[in-house]
């Protein structure tokens, strides 16, 4: 059993980033690093038992709350809706690289390991961002490989008349089913967007990853089409790769919690399995 330790990190404006790192019992062959999605948090559902199982195959993995998740380490209730409104890519982009670069330079357990970075739906949008705007910064620990599952193919998924609303009035209302929480997205999500859409074009940066990309996707996803894997995929270099798992949700049929001693769904566990088999080949080569 790998062990389990919380860190914190400084993020976007000064928000903590919130941590946990599971290790390895024996010395680490790279490191996994882990990022949830939309009213998504570290402890969510797949993403402890993602962590665990990396661990257990030899990778320190480090899963985190984005700084304006809105959540804390009490997952009962979003306690920052503030910092929820104000959330936007580059905010989560800032994030992940500041994740990235506290394990390279070894503020957080990683050191010189070679690392893969996972994203789940809206997380998986951000590591590609992340990872096609430093693909060419020399100052920048490159990935040796980037898996997203369930991740969408653009930035902007509003329909219009959602924005035309975001616009006027300064957010819109997205209730959580999970708390009973109205949540406000606020419109520096949508206006950092408009200023900047060279950086906010998901698939032209996708093209500009050099690494090797894995992207997961249920067939049967309510949320999030299949056809935005196979767009990522076709924007991507010659070293991408898909993986439609028939059957799959939005989430592999995870439940939340995921109690430690019920078994994945066999969606989930075809899905740890090629992460593990990815994030392998990445960091042995």
């Amino acid at each position: 059993m790998s062990s389990n330790q919380h860190w914190t990190l400084p993020g976007a404006d000064g928000q903590e980033i919130l941590g946990n790192v599971h290790l390895p019992d024996e010395d680490a062959r790279g490191v996994v690093v882990i990022a949830h999605g939309f009213k998504g948090y570290k402890d969510y559902g797949m993403f402890p038992r993602i962590a665990q199982t990396a661990a257990v195959e030899g990778f320190i993995a480090h899963r985190f709350n984005f700084s304006h998740s809105g959540m804390t380490n009490n997952i009962a209730t979003f306690e920052r809706t503030d910092l929820f409104e104000r959330d936007t890519w580059n905010k989560q982009v800032f994030d992940c690289r500041a994740v990235i670069e506290a394990i390279t330079d070894g503020r957080l357990a990683g050191g010189k390991l070679p690392y893969v970075i996972f994203g789940h739906s809206r997380g998986g949008v951000s590591v590609l961002l992340t990872a096609g705007r430093y693909a060419n910064d020399s100052t920048f620990t490159q990935p040796a490989g980037v898996v997203t599952a369930a991740a969408p193919c653009q930035c902007l998924n509003l329909p219009p008349e959602a924005v035309k609303q975001l616009l006027e009035d300064g957010f819109i209302v997205s209730p959580s089913s999970r708390t009973g929480q109205d949540l406000r997205v606020g419109k520096i999500a949508l206006t950092e967007q408009q200023e900047d859409p060279i950086a906010h074009d998901l698939l032209a940066l996708v093209g500009s990853i050099t690494c090797p990309l894995l992207v997961i996707h249920g067939e049967d996803d309510p949320t999030v089409p299949v056809e935005s894997a196979e767009k990522i995929v076709n924007a991507a270099h010659d070293d991408a790769k898909i993986l439609r798992i028939a059957g799959g949700d939005h989430v592999f049929n995870t439940p939340n919690p995921l109690p430690n001693d019920q078994d994945p769904s066999p969606e989930f566990q075809l899905l740890l399995d090629e992460l593990c088999a990815f994030a392998t080949n990445c960091c042995n080569k």
